[in-house]
């Protein structure tokens, strides 16, 4: 049996696994990036805002809420077990979504993709962590969101165009069925990192103080409030995912109520996570050389300027769209791996795993934030108010992270 060593090469054809595992995760959740909130007003007949996005409100809190238990599960089971776990539930999702007799439905199907999610993602996230050791956390975390984004926006923009072609159901829904089947098979194939995160904690340099309790309630505490960099870290995570529950909602709605059609619409919606992907690859390379604050700080203005942009363009509405989609994906790709390596850098890996599932809680909870936020001021004033208040809160958040976050220690 070959020795357990930490570190990217090292650990190559597991870390390809598992990014290949990651691939089908974001692709199961770009399913509903352009087609569902077109389900709910045209197949459903919805009129309210706030009742068109509330499958993205279902969809946040449980999310949210899985990530929060997945940090305490890995302390009673396998990382594999959970990954597979998180399958198993995910299977019913692209039929649900294809064949809902009613929006209740819809809802319901995202309740199950929040527990899909939360656990599949989040064990891709750890394993990667896990194989790789501190050295390269930041490329890590690149690697395996630009595998989930770019698969998000790739599928976005697939079932934008087989929604032209073929409707808005059951055709683009079900491609789902392939990504669930792929993700399952292979998280069977996929190695538990037990054994990676034994040997970390053997070489890790500072002790776990007697008195430190790793356990979730202290962890949550310490990540949420108690570690000022920690705090930065999960407010801006928070707000980060606002966006994109509020654009997930917003920008389809938007966007045809401006003359677009749904290939279009698809385009804008597919180009942003796509640039989210793809971009994460060299930013999470740069986090590990220039320190995690700075992409977080910058990237939190160039998503507001995104927003801005959306507005300030609208009477061309294309442009506008695709423009807000660069500034929007580019901004995301800065801050998501420079967040996840910044969690892990603070955090000890005792209860690294707890850090990480808090983080993601909050992180997460902003779908439900940006859903909720974006449904009452859409009612109430507009969808161009929405977005405006989107571009205020992601400013402010910058702010934020500019006054507490620091750099892991030795930077």
């Amino acid at each position: 049996m070959r020795p357990v060593r930490l570190g990217l090469r090292e650990n190559r054809l597991q870390f390809t696994l598992l990014v290949v595992v990651n691939v089908c995760v974001g692709g199961l959740v770009g399913l509903e990036r352009t087609t569902v909130p077109l389900i709910g007003t045209d197949v459903f007949g919805l009129t309210s805002d706030l009742a068109v996005f509330s499958f993205i409100i279902a969809f946040g809190v449980t999310k949210a809420l899985t990530n929060l238990a997945a940090g305490a599960l890995t302390a009673r089971f396998r990382r594999k077990r959970l990954l597979v776990a998180g399958w198993l539930v995910g299977v019913p999702v692209p039929f649900a979504l294809a064949w809902a007799p009613s929006w209740g439905w819809i809802v319901a199907a995202n309740v199950l993709l929040g527990l899909n999610q939360g656990l599949t993602w989040s064990m891709t996230v750890n394993m990667k962590i896990d194989l790789v050791g501190p050295a390269r956390r930041g490329l890590a975390t690149g690697l395996n969101e630009a595998a989930g984004y770019t698969a998000v926006g790739a599928t976005a923009l697939l079932t934008g165009y087989l929604a032209t072609a073929y409707g808005l159901r059951p055709t683009p829904e079900l491609i789902g069925v392939v990504f669930v089947a792929a993700g399952l098979a292979l998280s069977l194939v996929v190695r538990d990192t037990a054994a990676h995160v034994a040997l970390e904690l053997a070489q890790h340099t500072e002790p776990l103080p007697t008195d430190e309790d790793t356990g979730l309630k202290a962890t949550f505490a310490r990540t949420s409030w108690r570690d000022r960099s920690l705090r930065g870290a999960s407010q801006a995570g928070l707000v980060n995912n606002l966006n994109d529950g509020l654009t997930w909602g917003v920008f389809p709605l938007l966007f045809t109520d401006h003359g677009l059609g749904l290939a279009a619409v698809g385009l804008i919606k597919g180009l942003y996570p796509i640039l989210w992907g793809l971009g994460q690859i060299p930013t999470g390379h740069l986090a590990d050389r220039v320190g995690r604050k700075p992409l977080v700080v910058h990237g939190m203005f160039v998503q507001a300027a995104g927003f801005v942009l959306a507005l300030a363009l609208l009477d061309r509405p294309l442009l506008a769209g695709v423009l807000s989609a660069v500034f929007l994906g580019i901004g995301t790709a800065m801050v998501y791996p420079a967040l996840i390596a910044s969690v892990s850098d603070h955090a000890h890996p005792a209860w690294r795993a707890g850090a990480l599932g808090t983080y993601r809680f909050w992180r997460d909870l902003g779908y439900a934030a940006g859903a909720l936020t974006a449904g009452i001021l859409a009612d109430t004033l507009g969808l161009n108010a929405t977005v405006i208040a989107a571009a205020v809160l992601t400013a402010a958040s910058g702010l934020l992270a500019a006054l507490w976050m620091t750099d892991r220690p030795g930077r």
